[in-house]
């Protein structure tokens, strides 16, 4: 009977509704979701078990909204995709080195599914993990010819971050992902060097009496994850200026009992314990996009959601701030001023309402496509209610392609057709790759900065359009996106349906 009335509570809590504040829909928003490889979700699946499940849960997310997935294909110096470089990840296939059976490559597959639903596809890679506890062998050729430029940390095998040779090897594996997929983004996760063990010493001695030259070990080791962010950056956008680079630290930077200026907080640090100076790589323009984790609860009495939201936005917002939510813990409380409802409204009202935070991204995908507590309906019926565009980089790219063209209505085989004609491009930055359609009916303005209006984002040419007998007027506006979604000016056709 307790059970039951345990079960009820939660499902009527699911249910609860909470009007969110009234905070303007943005036009322009990061919406992700995190599918991850080391829950071993696809261990003895196989090729069409895996992809029907991925298919499946790409259309939930697409119907939330979600405009970004970050696929991980690199969790322990390995690989979803087929590598020159380093062995297939036994994540995928049970044993590291073995390669699937059939045969496929599901990051190939991802992007191609990713954009089909006009989502982009950000290849997800852990940088210096080379081995997990769960990982008997490694059968890496490049770890097989370098032992020395490892170390064992709890039983994880790290890539010494202190062997510059470790760093251009990881930057290689990134450039052979960017230069023979057409992925969106690169992103990396929150593991510099290891989180900490009471009782354990990194033991990195070695890459330290060769390449310390006399600095303190902390401000060393911070050094060199310095130079490898700063390296991967310009590598990336020397092979494609469009990729994006973004990075998911852990959601506290650092204590004030630490620092002055730091969050009031009481818990691990990115600048003293992980050695990641993420408020550097945002300053200096090293990150395109940062999403920390910030996957406490409001009122945590070690990391208040609350306080660290406020802290990231008043910090880091000279790049596009995204909020990493984990879906499972904010369901699991409750709202500090209404306790029928979980802390989806809160949190949400908070992250559209501070300046600089342009998105959201879900830990992680399958929790979002369950919809635990309606915590997906929310989003469907409130947050994501209409389309978002990405947000702009100007710094990457900010010239905007030229008009969609020859705009017309055309009757076909099909039905009712809005067509048009893709603008010229010289350079492939230039390329319309998206067009958004907007409609407006008789009489209202045409404003293109309310999301309201737009009824597709589509990278066809062509719209079907819901012909009534032909009595209602309306307008419709047609505008191009680039590889950047910077976004042309609209082209209007007046139509009857």
């Amino acid at each position: 009977m307790k059970k039951y009335c345990y079960l009820l509570v939660a499902f009527l809590w699911g249910l609860t509704t909470v009007a969110p504040a009234q905070i303007p829909q943005p036009k322009r928003e990061f919406r992700g979701a995190w599918i991850q490889c080391v829950n071993n979700q696809w261990n003895g699946m196989g090729r069409d078990r895996m992809q029907q499940t991925l298919s499946f849960q790409l259309d939930e997310l697409q119907r939330t909204g979600i405009n970004t997935i970050l696929f991980q294909v690199r969790a322990e110096g390995d690989a979803l995709y087929p590598s020159m470089l380093e062995p297939w990840s036994r994540y995928l296939t049970g044993k590291q080195g073995n390669v699937p059976e059939p045969y496929w490559d599901p990051l190939a597959w991802m992007v191609a599914e990713c954009h089909r639903r006009n989502m982009e596809l950000h290849a997800w890679i852990n940088p210096f993990r080379a081995k997990t506890k769960g990982t008997p062998q490694l059968t890496s050729n490049y770890y097989l010819q370098h032992p020395e430029r490892f170390f064992e940390y709890d039983g994880l095998w790290i890539f010494d971050p202190g062997f510059p040779e470790n760093r251009n090897y990881i930057c290689q594996v990134a450039k052979d992902i960017v230069e023979r997929y057409d992925v969106d983004g690169l992103h990396i996760d929150d593991y510099f060097y290891p989180y900490p063990v009471a009782g354990l010493v990194i033991p990195d001695d070695v890459s330290y009496q060769r390449y310390g030259n006399g600095m303190n070990r902390n401000d060393w080791r911070r050094q060199n994850v310095n130079s490898f962010i700063e390296q991967l950056y310009r590598t990336i956008h020397a092979v494609k200026p469009w990729v994006k680079f973004g990075v998911s630290p852990f959601g506290i930077y650092r204590n004030q009992k630490t620092d002055s200026s730091g969050s009031n907080t009481n818990g691990l640090q990115n600048y003293d314990d992980l050695y990641a100076d993420i408020l550097l790589w945002v300053r200096n323009g090293w990150v395109d996009y940062n999403i920390p984790q910030l996957y406490w609860e409001i009122g945590n009495k070690a990391a208040d959601y609350d306080e660290l939201i406020r802290w990231w936005s008043a910090h880091a917002a000279e790049r596009p701030l995204i909020i990493g939510q984990d879906i499972e813990r904010t369901v699991k409380y409750a709202d500090t001023t209404n306790s029928n409802s979980h802390q989806v409204f809160q949190k949400y009202n908070l992250q559209r309402s501070l300046p600089g935070i342009q998105g959201s991204c879900q830990w992680y995908a399958k929790a979002c496509v369950d919809n635990l507590q309606n915590y997906t309906t929310v989003l469907r019926n409130e947050y994501h209610k209409y389309p978002a565009l990405q947000p702009l980089m100007p710094w990457l790219d900010k010239k905007a392609p030229g008009n969609p063209r020859k705009v017309k209505t055309v009757w076909t085989a099909h039905g009712y057709m809005l067509l048009w004609t893709a603008p010229k491009a010289k350079k492939e930055m230039d390329v319309a790759r998206h067009y958004v359609i907007y409609r407006f009916a008789k009489g209202e303005k045409v404003r293109l900065d309310d999301p309201s209006h737009i009824i597709a984002v589509t990278s066809d040419t062509f719209y079907q359009l819901p012909y009534n007998h032909g009595t209602e007027k309306c307008t419709y506006v047609v505008t191009a996106l680039d590889r950047l979604q910077n976004e042309s000016k609209g082209v209007k056709k007046s139509v009857k349906l």
